[in-house]
């Protein structure tokens, strides 16, 4: 896989720009990068997603295999580091356990291991930031970011009115 997609990328797609019944043609579009293996998650954000009780809660449990392990010894051991990373970093105390506890650290660790770009809308924060931000992460475990927006101009995604 070359793209992993945070949890909010999927989310702010389905209640914004890319509503499920404004414009089925992205999730059309998902369904084939991850059959081009472009595309993919990981089963922790699938367990995020499923939570929901909606359209995209269902879309994704119709796609468990667009969600990979992240319970690989590679994967493992990468989340291993960026917790110390992040628990040795001076971060609020909240935001650090939040950050934690969820799908963030899992989804960096498997892109490392990987060699693949995070999708996330979240932005990098200053440097002095006392907040845990996944671009910031990325950065220092020396992963790829970037937002929906640049990960549809990468891949050329076009979505044209037929009629």
């Amino acid at each position: 896989m070359k793209y992993l997609l945070d949890a909010n990328t999927y989310i702010q797609a389905k209640n914004q720009y890319y509503g499920m019944d404004i414009c089925p043609a992205y999730w059309d579009w998902l369904d084939q990068q991850f059959q081009f293996g472009v595309v993919a998650s990981i089963h922790m954000i699938a367990k995020e997603l499923k939570d929901g009780n909606d359209e995209l809660a269902s879309w994704v449990k119709e796609r468990p295999a667009h969600f990979l392990a992240n319970d690989d010894v590679a994967t493992q051991s990468v989340f291993a580091q960026i917790a110390q990373t992040v628990v040795t970093g001076d971060y609020n105390p909240g935001n650090r356990d939040d950050f934690l506890a969820k799908a963030d650290p899992w989804i960096i660790a498997k892109a490392k291991t990987i060699g693949a770009t995070i999708v996330t809308h979240e932005a990098l924060a200053a440097a002095n930031t006392k907040k845990v931000k996944v671009p910031n992460i990325c950065l220092q475990f020396d992963v790829p970011c970037v937002n929906t927006f640049q990960f549809l101009r990468e891949l050329k995604a076009r979505f044209v009115l037929s009629v």
